[in-house]
């Protein structure tokens, strides 16, 4: 494994390079790693450390995080777009407004994760974790999450317009003003108690 010190001297020779894909820090430990407002468009991660990094407000469409531990990381208002975060870890972080749209997250950990107003159209989070996540204004139109962990969740203002919900498991989670329109909500289990204008017409 690179030291801390060898992948921020590769970081600051590679980062400028327009050539994004091939900065691999796969496996790397980048733990608390200031990473912010850089392009990292398709670099690989891949396992790597980088719990309570920033990289807030960086360029990582495409990128590969997956199997990475993102726990406390600041990703917020990063472009995090048809990247690769399958069974990664992000307890705790701060992904508020950021870009997930048609990102693979499957299997991922965003228990309590800020998530606020972020962007997860078309991302897939089959059996993704975002027990107590805050969802609060995010999008999720046209986002499969099969079997995904909601619960307790704050989805106050989400829009989840053809989303498919099929056994995912919403116990508890705050759906107040929730557009739930056109989804699939098969055998999903849903928040005890009334829901405010749910809207809600299911397609099966």
């Amino acid at each position: 494994m690179r030291s801390f010190v060898d992948v921020q001297e590769l970081i600051s020779s590679q980062i400028t390079d327009k050539c994004g894909q091939q900065q691999d820090f796969s496996g790397c430990d980048l733990r608390g790693i200031e990473l912010k407002e850089l392009n990292l468009s398709g670099a690989k991660f891949r396992g790597a450390d980088l719990s309570c990094a920033n990289l807030s407000g960086s360029i990582l469409n495409g990128a590969d995080l997956s199997e990475a531990n993102l726990a406390q990381a600041n990703l917020s208002n990063a472009d995090l777009s048809y990247a690769n975060l399958c069974e990664s870890y992000l307890w705790r972080s701060q992904c508020s407004n950021s870009n997930f749209w048609g990102a693979s997250l499957c299997g991922t950990d965003f228990t309590e994760a800020d998530l606020s107003y972020a962007k997860l159209i078309e991302a897939s989070l089959i059996e993704a974790k975002l027990i107590r996540a805050n969802l609060q204004g995010a999008s999720l139109c046209g986002a499969i999450l099969l079997e995904a962990d909601l619960t307790e969740a704050n989805l106050n203002g989400a829009d989840l317009t053809w989303t498919n919900l099929t056994q995912a498991n919403l116990l508890n989670a705050n759906l107040w003003e929730t557009k739930i329109i056109y989804s699939k909500l098969r055998d999903t289990i849903m928040p005890e108690g009334t829901i405010y204008k749910p809207n809600i017409i299911i397609i099966n």
